[in-house]
Parts: structure tokens; C-alpha cells; sequence
């Protein structure tokens, strides 16, 4: 039996959902639907587009790759240039589980990197912040639910790849950037990603440096609650989020 939400005043059938192609379209209708199954469906939508999406990036990169082999041989002639050009290709995309990918402290830095982040971190607010904690990371749970790789607990070692960050901007921008060509493995790209497109779609002002949370095992929390504080402020203004109350 085929199953069906309704949105608006429509009923949509999972086979409708799977076809919108527009991460945007799915992002409003999962903001307005109220009904349990509606939500699971549009959620499960959601990934699905998603997965899709990285999936046809890993076609076309592979095609990429395979045209460039053939070019090798092509003007080469041997095998051997064939290899180097595909290697030469395959070295643009790294090992995912490859730790050299995470920059280093600079060798002339002798301040601790938790000094240096507290430093520049601004400090949290004090009235009822344990509620608005709650509340701040209950929302950004939600709105990053749909996106593989995420899992939000807290506001330290959950965002400590820069990933859940790419997907809350990407969450209310998702025309800015490709969410599923990211790497986890890449924090520092990933960070400086989210926080340039906060930045520049949302105005919201980069607390945070992507140097300064590399160079530390787990971000400091009352840094990164102080940046979601602020993004959400962002949004708020710019009409991308309603609600009376704001964390």
C-alpha cells in the first residue's frame, strides 16, 4: 500500500517526495509538517536526495579520472604515462582516513592551542544558559537530522570535524555548497567552508577560527555554543527562522 503525507493541503506519496530535487523545497516542507509520519517521510526524502547527489559526484569524478587515462595513452602512447596521469588524478582526491589532511600547529607557536582559542573565544551568556543550551542544541540536532555524517550530542567533539557545521549553514543555504562532496577528513576546509558561507549569506560574524580548532582535540563548547547562539540570532533577523523565543 502506497503511502501518503499531506503537505498543505495536498497529499504527497513517497514515489512524489523521491522525485523534488530541490533540497530547498524539502527543507520547507520538513519546517511546516507537524504529523509524525509526514516528517519521517520528508526526512527519509531528504537523505535519499542527498545520498543521490554525492553518489553522482562519485560518477562523474570516476569518469573524470577515466578521461584523463585515456588522454594519457593517447599522447603517450605507453602505459606508463597512462599511470602517472591517473595517479597525478587520484592524488587531488586523498585517502579518507589519511591524518595527514589535518594541518599542524605551526612550528613557532609555543602558546597552548586551548589558551590561544579561550583567548578569542567570547564568553557565553550567563542567565538560564542551561535551558537555552538545551534548546539550542535540541534545534540544531533537529535541523541537521537528515544529513549523513551528523550526529550532534554536545557542542564540543560532535563538531570537531567542521561537518556538522557545513550542515547547519547548508541546512538554510543548501545552493551555497555541495554538502556531499565534503570529507570529514578535511576539518579545516570544512570549517572555513561553514563559517565563510555564514558569513556571507547570513552575516553572521566569524567567532571562530579554523586555525584555532584544528590545532585542539575537541572544540571548546562554550566557543562553539557562542557561534550557534549567533547564527541562529542571524537567521532570526533575516526572517529564515520564526520563533517568540530566541536562544
Amino acid at each position: 500500500m502506497e503511502s501518503k503525507t499531506d503537505v498543505g493541503s495536498a497529499s504527497v506519496t513517497s514515489e512524489e517526495l523521491a522525485a523534488i530535487e530541490d533540497e530547498e523545497v524539502l527543507n520547507k516542507m520538513l519546517d511546516n509538517a507537524t504529523d509524525f509520519e509526514e516528517r519521517r517521510m520528508l526526512r527519509a526524502a531528504l537523505r535519499e536526495l542527498l545520498k543521490k547527489k554525492r553518489d553522482k559526484r562519485e560518477q562523474d569524478r570516476g569518469a573524470r579520472q577515466q578521461d584523463l587515462r585515456q588522454q594519457g595513452l593517447s599522447k603517450g602512447g605507453k602505459t606508463g604515462g597512462a599511470v602517472s596521469v591517473g595517479q597525478a588524478s587520484m592524488t587531488q582526491q586523498p585517502p579518507a582516513n589519511r591524518p595527514s589532511d589535518q594541518p599542524s600547529p605551526s612550528a613557532g607557536s609555543e602558546a597552548s592551542p586551548a589558551v590561544a582559542s579561550a583567548q578569542k573565544c567570547p564568553p557565553a551568556a550567563a542567565p538560564n544558559v542551561k535551558n537555552v543550551k538545551q534548546m539550542l542544541l535540541d534545534w540544531c540536532r533537529a535541523k541537521t537530522e537528515p544529513y549523513e555524517g551528523v550526529d550532534i550530542r554536545n557542542f564540543s567533539s560532535s563538531w570537531k570535524d567542521g561537518i556538522a557545521f557545513c550542515a547547519l549553514v547548508h541546512r538554510f543555504f543548501p545552493d551555497a555548497f555541495e554538502y556531499s562532496i565534503l570529507n570529514p577528513n578535511k576539518p579545516k576546509e570544512n570549517f572555513q567552508l561553514a563559517f565563510d558561507t555564514a558569513e556571507r549569506l547570513a552575516g553572521c560574524p566569524p567567532l571562530l577560527e579554523a586555525d584555532d580548532l584544528v590545532r585542539m582535540k575537541e572544540p571548546d563548547w562554550k566557543c562553539v555554543y557562542t557561534y550557534i547562539q549567533e547564527f541562529y540570532r542571524c537567521l532570526v533577523e533575516k526572517g529564515l527562522v520564526k520563533t517568540k523565543k530566541r536562544p
